[in-house]
Formats: structure tokens, sequence, C-alpha cells
């Protein structure tokens, strides 16, 4: 069993143990399996062929997990436990109007 905070930090989808909490505990990482979608928690487990969707102030990128690593891979070895799905990067300053 994986935690996916652990995931998270292990890929390099977020950096740190405890931003991967943070945008848990903040609704901003949503898991998407067969029983649909739901907002995570970072000590859930995460399973293969699942899908998450991971939102922060510049970005929205949706990924499915391929594989699940033991402990911290190297660098170059993180892109093998996912592959990204979809993409987008935000604008944070477009609902502002003056």
């Amino acid at each position: 069993m994986t935690r996916l905070d652990m995931f998270l930090k292990h890929t390099g989808l977020i950096k740190q143990r405890s931003q991967a909490k943070r945008a848990c505990d903040d609704g901003r990482v949503v898991l998407i399996g067969p029983s649909g979608e739901k907002t995570a928690k970072a000590s859930q487990a995460v399973h293969v062929g699942e899908r998450v969707r991971i939102e922060t102030t510049t970005r929205r990128i949706e990924v499915e997990v391929l594989d699940l690593p033991e402990r911290a891979p190297a660098r170059s070895e993180r892109q093998r436990f996912y592959r990204i799905l979809s993409e987008e990067q935000i604008d944070p300053f477009a609902d502002l109007s003056f």
C-alpha cells in the first residue's frame, strides 16, 4: 500500500510531503477511480490504474498511476510511475479585473 501523499512526493508531482498533505486537505487533489471522483485524503491508498487530478495556483494536471514506487526513485526514473493525461496552465490573475 502506498499513501497518496508519498506517491505525489516520490514521483515529483509535488515537491514535499507536507505540500502534498496541504493540497489534499485544501481539496486540490481528486482521485478518479471506478466508483467516480472523490476529494482525496493524504493518508488514502493509491492504486495502479487510478487517475489523480492536482490543481495548483498555476496548473491543473491529471495523471494515471502506472506503478507504485516502494521508495523514492531516482529523478530520471520518476516518470515511469505515471502517465500525464492532461495538463493545463492556469493564469492566477485571470479573474482580476480593473
